[in-house]
């Protein structure tokens, strides 16, 4: 029997519930024990019950990860897909789990460390999701924090073990962490800022409530200062000053971010012809905004037009909100599936200043809505429309709100895993690169300002698949760009003339390439991807655009090896 989404018609979370099979079992109990493991992956989720505990971060901590995930491999073993939707997900699991033994294996997620994805940053960010509504909230914050020295003396006894295995972040990663921990045990940072600012709807914290967490931020402070001190006096002495992470890892990491295995050398020379051709693009989009104007020069002119310009971050709040908005309210029924349940979307100024717009899902309930969030570094209060109109979309719809929002919503076809756990880099941010294109194709950047900030972002994400792979595999430096083999020194220059972005963002951003290897490259390699599939598609009859989005949205977040066998067949 093969059961399929119906691809013409809006998605009803009342529809009657696909009856539940052997694989989804098996999937929901993985689910559940990552939540019992990872009780701030509940927080994520917004499920009750586990709102002021971390996950055991020591080497034993995610021995018991790995556990659960030959645990459900062997549960998998001998079952048999009844439908498409089962075929889909015994597909994803035994590739995702069986990579993620692959990395538990090779001992570097012991070592994770990084300015924007490791531990370091999570124990802390996961503040950012917990509700500041009632005294009650605050109180799990509280408890949260008093919890947060265990979670990082775990993580530091990973690090540790990592370290006698010869495991060890670069030089340049850990002396960022330490920077970023500073601040948060400062008398300025987050947690002291987090406890002197506490409050509620009705007015100050009960006083149990307001000591307990400033009891519970003191703690966390000096866990943060107890952080810095260990990275500063047992792993900086002894991490590599090398940043190039070679071939092995790299390769790994390329797969675990994509969920698909690519020829490395060929995708790198793919990334320099794109990163030419977008160039190219950009030098006729520049002489309609001023004939003859260069792409530098049109972006002057466009830097420089009132009526681009917001000032201040009240400012640019509101006009993502608008411009979110209205894509919501123009694109659903019309070009996509969106049920009101997930028509909210909320944009909001990030509480930390170290660069980057990313988005969180919405809770399984939706009762907490999906979030647009924009970290501005210290300092910038300027901010031009005309780039970061494409940004919009591609955090917000049709990007990774329509497509984390679809699966979340997708209760009555998809199990937990399916809907909550399976995220993919390359699918993901495959996806919202592929809905900034998709936003030109149907009209929505003529404005030549709006198509050149389009063009922008996508060739900053070429640059990063050039800048990345080149850089970590020591490879050959384009003529274009200048000689000999990639070095981090001859990256940042080439980074620099290729991202349009302030020199606070840009110092971020080539930080997180060097220590997190193989994710920058999975948007544009993931897009590329999407695209290919779906001109295979275009090239069938009876191709449906719409109808092609809902079924693949539908699939949620899956390896793009296995999108690509579940849509071409």
């Amino acid at each position: 029997m093969t059961i399929e989404p119906n691809e013409n018609s809006t998605p009803d979370s009342t529809a009657p519930a696909r009856p539940q099979t052997e694989i989804d079992a098996v999937a929901d109990a993985f689910t559940d024990t990552l939540i019992r493991l990872n009780p701030s992956f509940a927080t994520e989720l917004g499920l009750p019950g586990h709102e002021t505990e971390y996950q055991d971060y020591s080497p034993a901590g995610l021995e018991e990860f790995a556990v659960a995930a030959r645990e459900a491999l062997a549960g998998l073993d001998g079952l048999e897909p009844v439908d498409d939707v089962d075929a889909v997900t015994l597909d994803a699991m035994r590739e995702r789990l069986g990579l993620q033994l692959e990395i538990h294996d090779s001992g570097w997620d012991l070592a994770e460390l990084n300015n924007i994805a490791s531990p370091a940053q999570e124990i802390r960010a996961i503040f950012d999701l917990m509700p500041t509504d009632t005294p009650a909230q605050w109180d799990h914050i509280a408890g949260r924090a008093h919890n947060v020295p265990a979670a990082l003396d775990g993580y530091i006894a990973s690090l540790r073990s990592a370290k006698d295995d010869g495991k060890v972040a670069a030089a340049r990663q850990v002396r960022i962490v330490i920077e970023q921990a500073t601040k948060h045990a400062a008398e300025d940072g987050f947690f002291a800022t987090l406890a002197s600012g506490a409050k509620t709807a009705e007015g100050p914290l009960p006083q149990e409530v307001q000591s307990k967490l400033d009891a519970g931020a003191a703690a966390a402070r000096t866990a943060y200062s107890r952080l810095a001190g260990f990275l500063e006096a047992e792993l900086l002495p002894v991490a590599p000053a090398k940043d190039a992470v070679g071939r092995e890892r790299y390769a790994l990491a390329s797969r675990s971010f994509l969920g698909a295995t690519v020829d490395l050398e060929e995708t790198y020379a793919w990334g320099v012809q794109e990163l030419d051709r977008l160039i190219a693009e950009q030098e006729r989009v520049a002489n309609q905004i001023r004939p003859g104007a260069t792409v530098d020069e049109a972006k002057e002119i466009l830097n420089n037009d009132p009526s681009r310009q917001l000032k201040g971050t009240d400012a640019l709040r509101a006009w993502m909100q608008e411009l979110s908005d209205k894509a919501v309210a123009d694109l659903a029924g019309v070009h996509f599936d969106i049920p009101d349940i997930m028509k909210t979307l909320e944009c909001k100024i990030a509480p930390t200043q170290e660069g980057g717009i990313y988005y969180t899902g919405p809770s399984d309930d939706f009762s907490r809505p999906g979030r647009m969030w924009w970290s501005v570094p210290p300092g910038e209060d300027t901010f031009t429309t005309w780039a970061e109109t494409t940004t919009v979309y591609h955090e917000g719809v049709p990007g990774h709100h329509l497509q984390v929002a679809t699966a979340t919503y997708r209760r009555e076809l998809l199990n937990k895993w399916r809907r909550n756990v399976c995220w993919t880099s390359g699918h993901g941010e495959g996806w919202a690169l592929y809905a900034e294109k998709l936003m030109q194709e149907l009209g929505y950047l003529k404005d030549p300002g709006d198509h050149m900030g389009m063009l922008d972002m996508q060739r900053m994400r070429a640059a990063r698949v050039v800048f990345d792979i080149g850089v970590h595999l020591e490879l050959q430096v384009p003529d274009r760009w200048g000689s000999g083999t990639w070095t981090p020194d001859t990256g940042y220059e080439f980074l620099k003339k290729n991202l349009a972005i302030s020199e606070g963002q840009l110092k971020f951003e080539f930080t997180r390439y060097l220590g997190w290897p193989g994710q920058a490259p999975s948007y544009k390699v993931g897009q590329r991807l999407w695209e290919q599939i779906r001109a295979e598609l275009e090239s069938r009859p009876g191709f449906d655009l719409k109808a092609f989005h809902t079924k693949a949205l539908n699939m949620g977040s899956v390896g793009l090896d296995t999108l690509k066998r579940a849509l071409l067949g």
